[in-house]
């Protein structure tokens, strides 16, 4: 049997291969007593900036006697668990099969996982994205941030692995299900650390990430998958309420009853599409903002104290949280440390900005986004669009701030808190540039009004959080998708059975992790019929 213990302690000075040998020493154990001993969790506490530490989960086995003395008398500053057998769930067994193949639509994280959960019960999916492999990707977006030359369906937003292939490849989740152990493992399995199993808030970063989504693919085809690049989705085939394929690039037909939707939040054209096929859907509530970067190591010192420059504290991360007198939720968002912040439109004619890391996050930047929810009292209307045209409106002032050029408008934390006219701004890491402006041109009352009131609240939180080395560059729309469509408890879709939509983009999930698991589980229901 397998016992784990918590917390396990390790300051700054004790290097992690004497975790074994520590973990003895309080036990009271021989070293080789504690056999297949491993990290569980890795944790690093900061709240006492004099006593900065690292905490740690660890299981390991013992011999019988050892482990009974363990359990039934443990050292008290320990918390000690038995660990029952992991159980390993294989893939359903297929009595039947549909006639025509599995269809997904978009490469991102839900779809990803919906292809590895079909592809291991024996029924290799068609997937279709929109835009082009990762590696030609990769050189549109570069292009774009250097030359301001968007790509219509290559960007930021489309392509392969999604948007979340330039962001900082963030795995942290709240939720807890068995399926994410699952996930981490594939990820390891293609390219990802090992660590990201037991760190607290993991990270791939953006340059592993997309190794990462690149070896999936090779892995999904060599088992009979079929991936189609350049491949729109851009219309449904449906006869009597009930899904039968799909029209691709306006042109050619495939015929399918089963198709899993994982368009991305971004995927406006297809939003338009499904609401004119009669797919039931809704405006969902989202937040929006602006984008603030710091210097790295002012928010280290910050965090760390006198600890700062420590060479085993990584880039020092923040969360903050702020509600107003009218009840708005003011909250950091995609925090990326050691990281930059990008333009992300995938539409001509606006301007949106996100954050991005690589895995060492060694960039001299941090960077968050600094946003307000919106909700449908604020769209202005109560088509299940209206969330989508609040969100292109801003994005359009914003561009028009920026000079029209993709440059992202800009103003010192301090000019924005204080209504002035902006300065000639400082070094930042955007690319290809910003534009000094007054930010509340591009933003609604509501929000400019709930960032000022929530900014100095941070300040008295984070000590020069508001200082004059703070920029804010707008404007930040797409924390999640403004639409949701509608499905029922089996995944299908709430009047096309045989549409599945999921993930991100479909409004039921917010980050790597969560729409990888909405896929995998979309596609368990799916495989009941034939199990």
């Amino acid at each position: 049997m397998t016992v784990r213990i918590s917390p396990l302690n390790l300051s700054l000075l004790e290097e992690e291969s004497a975790l074994q040998e520590k973990a003895a020493e309080i036990l009271q154990v021989s070293l080789n007593d504690l056999r297949d001993f491993r990290i569980i969790k890795k944790s690093l506490d900061a709240r006492r900036k004099n006593r900065i530490h690292f905490a740690y989960a660890v299981e390991f086995s013992l011999p019988p006697e050892r482990e009974e003395s363990l359990l039934r008398q443990p050292p008290p500053s320990l918390q000690v668990e038995e660990v029952p057998p992991k159980t390993v769930q294989s893939p359903p067994i297929l009595k039947s099969k549909p006639r025509h193949r599995p269809l997904i639509v978009g490469t991102g994280p839900a779809g990803l996982f919906a292809a590895w959960k079909l592809t291991q019960s024996g029924l290799p999916p068609l997937i279709l994205e929109r835009g082009r492999e990762v590696s030609a990707r990769v050189k549109d977006v570069n292009r774009f941030w250097e030359e301001g030359i968007l790509e219509d369906e290559s960007n930021v937003q489309f392509g392969e692995g999604g948007a979340g292939t330039f962001s900082d490849g963030k795995l942290f989740t709240r939720l807890n299900d068995p399926h994410i152990s699952e996930i981490l493992e594939a990820f390891v399995r293609f390219g990802a650390p090992p660590e990201i199993q037991y760190l607290q808030r993991p990270h791939i970063g953006t340059d592993r990430l997309r190794r990462v989504v690149a070896a999936m693919r090779r892995f999904l085809q060599e088992q009979g998958a079929e991936f189609r690049f350049q491949a729109k989705l851009s219309g449904l085939k449906i006869s009597k309420s009930r899904l039968e394929g799909a029209v691709i690039n306006g042109r050619e037909e495939v015929d399918g009853s089963l198709l899993f939707l994982a368009p991305g939040h971004s995927a406006r054209d297809t939003y338009r599409m499904l609401h004119r096929a009669g797919v039931a859907m809704e405006p969902k509530p989202f937040a929006m903002g602006l984008r603030i970067e710091h210097p790295q190591r002012l928010i280290d010192r910050i965090q760390y104290g006198p600890s700062a420059g420590h060479p085993c504290l990584p880039p020092a991360e923040y969360q903050l949280t702020h509600r107003t007198p009218k009840g708005r939720a003011v909250y950091s968002f995609c925090m990326c440390p050691g990281g930059a912040v990008i333009g992300s439109s995938s539409e001509r004619g606006t301007m949106v900005t996100n954050g991005m890391s690589y895995f060492r996050r060694n960039s001299p930047w941090a960077n968050s986004a600094l946003v307000v929810n919106v909700g449908k009292e604020d769209f202005g209307g109560e088509d299940a669009l209206a969330g989508l045209e609040f969100q292109r409106r801003w994005e359009e002032k914003a561009f028009q701030l920026g000079g029209g050029n993709f440059r992202a408008p800009a103003q010192a934390v301090f000019d924005f808190l204080e209504k002035r006219d902006p300065r000639p701004c400082p070094e930042t890491s955007f690319r290809p540039g910003v534009t000094p402006a007054r930010l509340e041109e591009c933003l609604p009352r509501f929000i400019v009004e709930s960032l000022r009131e929530a900014i100095p609240f941070f300040d008295r939180k984070m000590r020069k959080f508001s200082s004059k080395e703070a920029m804010l560059m707008g404007v930040e729309t797409r924390t999640s998708s403004p639409v949701r469509i509608l499905r029922r408890d089996d995944y299908h879709s709430l009047n096309v059975p045989g549409l599945l939509p999921i993930g991100e983009g479909s409004g039921y999930a917010g980050g790597i992790i969560s729409s990888a698991l909405d896929g995998m589980k979309a596609a368990e229901a799916a495989l009941k019929k034939w199990e």
